[in-house]
């Protein structure tokens, strides 16, 4: 009897084979690792992955790549043809064979936060897409890419640009949901009290610190080091968040070149600016962004940290430091904050000779910005400068002047209509149009009657008396529910976090 026929040849070969792939795999195992410590590839053995992931960087060994790349190249003409939806698919089994390759996360969850979610007329539908955009970056790319600064500026810039910019129709919605988001899981405030977040005493500030960890991927440390740095800052901004993850970048990625992360940071820090205030009406369920002044010295400082340790792109940034200065004076004006609009005045005078003639006063520095700035078509700065201006008209009823007040209304109704007749026929004028003026005054004067403004007593009776209003009355926050409207929060009780 031949060997062949022995009975036990058909199990002698199976059990060859599997010792035989045993050992292959330990070797592929030691190889991998030698490979990682020469620094001769990126497929070091991954921690914590899930089984799926692990069988394939294990079994596949360097066949992966292969496999990876004519996926990719699959996957890149799926993108030329429109196809977003099959092309999420390929990428996903890309990165679940080469985790490591950086581009194919980004260009995954840009299709799902830009392409495919502008395939949907309906804005919830939309920002379930942008969200599993910003999920797939910050909960699963950067778990096996920590230290790339790609990663957190692509996750910063979904929330400075998809969610804060207006260049999406749906862009309000998805500004809502971050609201009520993080209005629900700071506990109804987006200035957290960083004492109970860093030492929870009760199982409610526990579970909060949880969800922020967990869903969010938001350590209370590094929140609070950017909010000393930068802020106040409110979390329920995408500003806030976009600040965030460029900071973290900052601290984490080794590569040398980190201009991009820098740059998101003072962006957003000039977005805040003009936009960081947030007020909630518990009547009407609307909200009203104005700008955050709290956070000027803080920007300040930063744009002169960066001047000093980035020689390279000096110019560029003092260009922006330069822009950034010349509009304190403006704004302090508009806000009814004259001695500092002085200060700042000097400063950029002193700081960038030139920059406002010596012989132009504050006031006429304001009006000339003012006709400057209504003529761009940048929804955010004019709707500061209206906020500024009907501010200002309502001082002046206060202070009994109201010739000056009958010049702020004048003047915030021309800025109102040279802007609307700057978009007429426009695609976009819905979009990035303006709410109605008495829309926009009726806000300004719900904020300033609200008693978390500390508007002293007196005054505030005054302003109802020269309005027409009864004691103690506070108008409503009023926004069309195409324009700011938001749901009421939820109870400031944060849910328990999603099992894995």
């Amino acid at each position: 009897m031949s060997f062949a026929e022995n009975k036990f040849y058909k199990p002698a070969l199976a059990l060859l084979a599997v010792v035989m792939f045993t050992g292959v795999m330990q070797l592929q195992k030691r190889l991998n690792i030698a490979r990682g410590e020469m620094g001769l590839t990126h497929l070091q053995p991954l921690e914590n992955a899930p089984p799926l992931l692990a069988l394939t960087t294990v079994a596949l060994g360097g066949f992966r790549g292969l496999i990876a790349d004519a996926l990719w190249i699959r996957a890149s003409q799926l993108q030329q043809d429109d196809k977003y939806f099959e092309m999420v698919q390929l990428a996903d089994w890309i990165t679940k064979l080469q985790p490591h390759m950086v581009h194919v996360w980004i260009v995954q969850a840009w299709n799902m936060a830009y392409n495919i979610s502008v395939k949907f007329p309906e804005a919830s539908d939309r920002w379930r897409w942008v969200k599993s955009g910003i999920e797939l970056l910050r909960d699963q790319a950067l778990k096996y890419n920590p230290d790339e600064p790609l990663i957190y500026r692509e996750l910063g810039w979904f929330y400075q640009h998809k969610i804060g910019a207006n260049m999406d129709d749906a862009h309000k919605y998805y500004k809502e949901q971050l609201i009520r988001e993080m209005h629900q899981a700071l506990g109804g405030n987006g200035l957290p009290n960083y004492d109970a977040l860093l030492h929870p005493k009760t199982p409610e500030e526990t579970n909060r610190v949880q969800v922020l960890k967990e869903v969010y991927k938001l350590d209370p440390n590094t929140m609070k080091s950017v909010d000393d740095k930068y802020g106040p800052l409110d979390w329920r901004l995408p500003e806030a968040h976009a600040i965030y993850w460029a900071t973290l970048g900052l601290q984490k990625s080794k590569d040398t070149n980190l201009i991009v992360l820098r740059r998101m940071i003072y962006q957003s820090m000039q977005l805040a600016f003009y936009r960081g205030t947030l007020t909630l009406d518990k009547v009407s369920d609307s909200y009203l962004l104005g700008p955050n002044l709290a956070i000027v010295p803080h920007a300040n400082e930063s744009y002169e940290e960066w001047l000093q340790i980035d020689a390279e792109n000096r110019d560029n940034i003092m260009t922006a430091h330069k822009h950034f200065l010349e509009m304190l004076p403006y704004y302090y004006f508009l806000y009814n904050r004259p001695a500092e609009a002085e200060k700042w005045m000097k400063y950029v005078r002193k700081t960038y000779p030139g920059s406002i003639p010596e012989n132009l006063s504050l006031e006429d520095y304001a009006i000339q910005q003012t006709a400057g700035d209504v003529g761009d078509t940048d929804q955010d700065r004019v709707t500061t400068i209206l906020g500024g201006l009907i501010q200002k008209e309502y001082f002046a009823l206060i202070n009994d002047q109201d010739d000056s007040a009958a010049n702020y209304d004048r003047m915030a109704q021309v800025v109102w209509k040279r802007y609307m007749a700057s978009l007429r026929g426009k695609k976009a004028d819905v979009r990035i149009g303006l709410d109605p003026l008495p829309t926009l005054k009726r806000n300004v004067l719900a904020r300033l009657l609200d008693p978390d403004t500390k508007l002293n007593p007196e005054a505030a009776k005054i302003l109802r008396t020269k309005l027409g209003l009864r004691p103690g009355e506070i108008p409503k926050v009023f926004a069309p529910p195409s324009t700011n409207s938001v749901p009421r929060p939820p109870p400031a009780t944060a849910p328990p976090p999603e099992k894995p």
